[in-house]
């Protein structure tokens, strides 16, 4: 099981189903922006961060509040991953 699988059995759209869904998004955006480092991609992986942090901002008032930490934290590690890229000269 990857770090972004959730039992969608178990899931409706809720705040936190969401937030993580926006996270996963904006993970694939990083990996993407990592392996083809152009400012396009990197600036599409921004939005994505962008939207996924405020997905969790909205989340963050709900009662499942280890999944929405949980959510936060891999956002973090993306936000990090993505300060240190630097676009290609194309």
């Amino acid at each position: 099981m990857t770090r972004y699988e959730y039992d969608s059995s178990l899931q409706s759209q809720n705040p936190v189903s969401q937030a993580q869904n926006s996270v996963e998004k904006a993970h694939n955006a990083v990996a993407q922006a990592q392996s083809h480092p152009s400012a396009q991609m990197i600036e599409q992986a921004e939005t994505a961060v962008e939207k996924a942090e405020r997905s969790i901002a909205q989340a963050g008032h709900d009662e499942n509040k280890p999944a929405v930490e949980q959510a936060a934290a891999l956002l973090a590690e993306d936000q990090s991953a993505l300060q240190n890229l630097q676009p290609m000269e194309e």
